[in-house]
């Protein structure tokens, strides 16, 4: 059947699902037939109704045959044509409405001989479904055309073939793999077909669609990886597991139940396999990492043949490098499970002799020898080592639990240290779960203090930015490591992180940042006393204290500890921020890139999603916003699979969205970082997502939620202690928000507070950036040549910055100022180059903006108010309000301004037009506008 096929999820406007619906949907409006295509469960079904719901003026017409009715013959034509009455027969002649009245079960009288007339039939339903057409479009929606009777489908490809003036489209949906032996090699659908393959859900729509359940992010992740994307399993494991909670309370982190319905209809797809095939896939299955080159030299001489079987049932996914990869997450669970416990053991046995890795071996030997054995417990946490030091936590981890479940009991010692190890090794590779679990069995068995802690301090780790939801921890902690330097260093390190997560203070944060270093140097725990340094250096950065550069070098000295280096709360990763502050973009870039490199084979999750949004960030300084969106996305992802708290990656997308995605975007970005933030209790990243939320709507044109937005960062940041504003730059959006609500004066005071302590700092980037809103003040104070010359002034120095964004802003700026002078090519100037600097950046929405000033130099210029172009825009704005008869209190609540505001505003008014009473201020507006003010 020919048909042409476009990948769904791939454009950047939309994504998954919902890329999909708008794909099919301008397919059907092109008058093109749409194939959905997937696994069983993918949620074909439901895209079709949701398409067939959004075509209200065409005729729908249904049928969804089932596996079992597929021999029946025309009961697909009796579902689809069940709501055509015997009227719309009228068309046919006698013989032909005998024949389709008889195919239709509704003459029961009839002799169904008849049926051998396939010619007469088959012209039936095509003048059935003509004479439909005429008076409406028609859809056709086939569910599962691969389980159609034969009779229908020939009966609908004769229709399709000759359909090309009718007003008629198909949806259909076909389920992946089939055999063609089953049904669904006709094509039932009038040509142009759009195939779409149905994608797997996200975890964003996965999380939508358990919303009922109310689970907590990390099991919604775990949930996610657990289906594969797949809705039908992820409902089904999402039902059992609520029932498993409710029946026994268990903590819904454990391990995910899989109901007997689940598993049977999993299995069932491994029915077209042959024995030898599905003894390969239980080898596969027990494996860490399976490849074909393994599978043989672990006795399964015809290993390729069977994955290749797989890989055309939709088992395994296709690889050029050999690896079996199973498509379904849940799939070689449930096949391992399935199989007896001799075949298990063999499998093991085999993989054993056959693996060269001595971890992957370590791993076979334990599942031979389930006992518990201080020699196999030993293998086994050597194995785990080695793993660590490959960079691989997640197997560490795994091994480290393996190598506890073997220790001895009366090792206590022993067992409590290597599930504490394996504990770490999760929080590093981002299990929380099995983490949290781990360090829970510690703290119910162990009364020792240094495990206690350790155990405590997993707990906090594990947390991510939701550092409240702990808060109960740190009395039990500290109460466990009274009088031990090394475990109060530990801990003060984290209470340092509380103070200013949950707190909102960073002077409460400092003091116990350095009480940490302190300790941990006295206890000789260099880790810890790191780690410590570069927070207290953070801080004193953010502080704007001049010891900062002197901390932060005692961090970055000899010796160092290698675990420290690949973590982004490390003295290597403030690096990248101290070059920010010092406008050395590109020194920043390659120090944060080397870090990704390394943490993305060995650190944390967290680590690598802070390393990927910090990339964002400078690379949409730097003006290369594509790659900013695709780190952006990337940090979402890896947030996402982790189950971190997602505040600080909608963040990082929010700004990459505004800076070269879509405005729209960016605000649905920047108002979900906001709701993260605020769950999570982040006061550390609430006011960025505030900032993302304020910067966005000052670039559509909200500037009263833009100032409100951006009020509340201010509130936050001046709460926290911010001394150095070139941290995190929220002030110049605030003040050219404040601008552009009428004001000015509030504005004035924050650039000139925010410029004493950029100056005193030496923070010449910022200061260069703050030209722009100071600009626009002299503008609004009635000073635009002279606005003008500052905003070509601050364009020469941003251009010897590396800022480029800011500096195309500038000349965005410099141009909608010439257009409001009305001077056209000044204005034209300063806008072309500012559109080029945005498109070379990639930065779509400012080009857009660009765009749509450049749109205005072609339209005619409005003609001036007699005696009012020496206004401003928002001294204009109060003048007509107060021609209309309006208060002063009522002008501030109608464009959202202080009364002090608009005071100042009709004082400057008074003096431009030489009045000196709101009598006369009407008079003069009125006769300059004449009757349409």
């Amino acid at each position: 059947m020919a048909r042409r096929t476009e990948p769904a999820g791939t454009d950047a406007p939309l994504s998954g699902r919902g890329l999909l619906l708008a794909t099919a949907t301008a397919a059907l409006d092109a008058g093109e037939s749409v194939l959905l295509t997937g696994e069983p469960g993918i949620g074909r079904s439901t895209l079709a109704a949701a398409l067939a719901a959004g075509r209200p003026g065409s005729l729908v017409l249904r049928c969804a045959p089932a596996e079992g009715e597929r021999h029946l013959p025309f009961l697909g034509l009796i579902d689809l044509l069940s709501a055509v009455g015997d009227d719309d027969f009228a068309a046919l002649s006698v013989r032909e409405r005998s024949l389709l009245r008889a195919a239709l079960h509704r003459s029961p009288g009839e002799s169904r001989t008849a049926y051998g007339d396939v010619l007469a039939l088959r012209m039936a339903v095509l003048k059935t479904l003509t004479a439909l057409c005429d008076r409406s479009p028609v859809l056709l929606v086939l569910d599962d055309v691969q389980w159609l009777d034969r009779p229908s489908a020939q009966a609908l490809a004769f229709v399709a073939r000759r359909a090309t003036r009718l007003r008629l489209c198909v949806i259909a949906t076909l389920r992946t793999p089939y055999d063609p032996a089953d049904g669904g090699g006709e094509a039932v659908w009038p040509t142009p077909v759009r195939e779409l393959a149905v994608p797997a859900m996200t975890g964003r729509e996965l999380g939508a669609m358990l919303d009922g359940y109310a689970w907590p992010r990390p099991v919604l992740a775990r949930l996610h990886a657990a289906c594969g994307g797949n809705p039908y399993v992820a409902v089904e494991l999402a039902q059992a597991l609520a029932e498993q909670h409710r029946a026994c309370g268990r903590d819904p982190s454990g391990p995910l139940p899989v109901p007997a319905a689940l598993r049977r209809q999993l299995l069932a797809r491994l029915d077209p396999l042959g024995p030898r095939a599905r003894r390969t896939l239980l080898v596969a299955s027990a494996a860490v990492r399976p490849t074909v080159a393994l599978l043989r030299r672990a006795g399964c001489d015809s290993a390729a043949d069977d994955v290749g079987a797989a890989v055309r049932w939709g088992l395994v996914a296709p690889s050029p490098t050999g690896a079996v990869r199973f498509t379904q997450p849940l799939m070689p669970r449930v096949v391992y499970e399935d199989a007896d416990d001799q075949a298990r053991r063999d499998a093991h046995a085999a993989l054993a002799e056959a693996a060269g890795d001595p971890v992957e071996r370590a791993h076979h030997l334990a599942s031979l020898a389930p006992g518990r054995d201080a020699e196999t417990a030993a293998v086994l946490t050597s194995a785990a080592a080695t793993a660590r030091r490959r960079g691989a936590p997640a197997l560490a981890a795994r091994l480290g639990r393996l190598a506890a479940e073997r220790t001895p009991l009366e090792h206590h010692a022993a067992d409590a240290d290597r599930r504490l190890t394996a504990a770490e090794d999760a929080v590093a590779a981002g299990d929380y779960p099995l983490a949290r679990g781990l360090a829970h069995e510690v703290l119910g068995e162990s009364v020792r203090p240094a495990d206690r802690v350790r155990a405590w301090i997993v707990l906090l780790d594990s947390c991510g930015q939701a550092m409240a939801e702990v808060a109960d921890v740190f009395p039990q902690a500290l109460h466990d490591a009274r009088g031990e330097p090394e475990l109060l260093a530990r801990l003060h390190y984290r209470l340092s992180w509380r103070a200013w997560v949950v707190e909102g203070s960073a002077v409460a944060a400092l003091t116990h940042a350095a009480r940490s270093a302190v300790l941990a140097r006295r206890a000789g725990d260099r880790r810890t006393e790191l780690l410590a340094l570069t927070q207290q250096s953070a801080l004193e950065f953010y502080l704007g204290r001049p010891g900062a550069e002197r901390t932060l070098a005692r961090a970055l000295a000899a010796p160092q500890d290698p675990r420290v280096l690949f973590d982004h709360n490390g003295p290597v990763f403030l690096k990248h921020r101290r070059h920010l502050l010092h406008d050395r973009l590109d020194d920043a870039r390659t120090e944060l890139r080397a870090l990704a490199y390394t943490v993305r084979y060995r650190g944390s999750a967290e680590s690598l999603c802070q390393c990927l949004s910090g990339l964002a960030q400078v690379e949409i300084l730097r003006g290369r916003c594509e790659a900013a969106l695709d780190l952006a996305h990337q940090a979402l992802r890896v947030t996402e699979q982790a189950g971190l708290s997602q505040g600080p990656a909608w963040y990082a997308v929010a700004l990459a969205e505004a800076a070269g995605g879509g405005a729209d975007r960016a605000l649905a970005a920047a108002e979900r970082a906001r709701r993260h933030s605020e769950d999570d209790d982040d006061q550390l990243f609430l006011p960025r997502a505030l900032h993302a939320e304020g910067h966005v709507r000052l670039l559509r044109g909200e500037s009263a939620a833009a100032v409100h937005a951006l009020q509340r960062v201010r509130l936050l940041e001046t709460g926290q202690g911010q001394g150095d504003p070139a941290v995190r730059r929220w002030q110049p959006d605030l003040a050219e928000a404040l601008v552009e609500a009428g004001c000015v004066d509030e504005a004035a005071e924050l650039l000139a507070r925010t410029r004493a302590m950029a100056a005193r700092l030496g923070r010449r980037g910022l200061l260069a950036v703050l030209e722009r809103p100071a600009a626009l003040v002299t503008e609004a104070r009635g000073e635009p040549a002279r606005a003008a010359a500052q905003l070509v002034e601050a364009a020469g120095r941003l251009a010897g910055l590396p800022y480029r964004l800011e500096e195309a802003r500038t000349y965005l700026a410099l141009g909608r100022l010439h257009l409001r002078r009305g001077d056209a090519a000044q204005a034209r100037g300063a806008l072309a180059e500012a559109a080029r600097l945005f498109a070379r950046a990639g930065a779509r929405p400012w080009s857009a903006a660009t765009a749509a000033a450049l749109a205005r130099l072609d339209l005619p210029a409005p003609a001036a108010p007699a005696g009012l172009d020496a206004l401003s825009v928002t001294e204009r704005r109060v003048a007509l309000l107060v021609a209309q008869g309006a208060s002063n209190r009522e002008i501030a609540a109608r464009l959202a301004v202080s009364v002090k505001t608009v005071e100042a505003a009709l004082t400057r008014a008074y003096r431009k037009l030489a009045v000196r009473s709101r009598v006369s201020l009407a008079r003069a507006v009125m006769a300059g506008v004449g009757a349409a003010p």
